[in-house]
């Protein structure tokens, strides 16, 4: 499960900067902007369950 959480926060973080950089939350995504620190850092809750149970059946069918 460590694994998919790591892909899928990849996926969410790739996704998200494309969107959310553009103005657009995305609408279901749900994409919000966060600031840490003095950086803009883009997420989506969503996404980022939905990209890690993506990732956690695309690895149990590898088994």
């Amino acid at each position: 499960m460590l694994k998919a959480f790591t892909l899928g926060a990849v996926l969410t973080g790739t996704i998200s900067v494309i969107i959310g950089s553009q103005g657009s939350s995305g609408g279901a995504l749900a994409i919000h902007s966060m600031a840490l620190g003095d950086y803009k850092m883009f997420w989506s809750w969503p996404l980022f369950l939905s990209g890690s149970g993506l990732s956690w059946g695309l690895i149990l069918l590898q088994k």
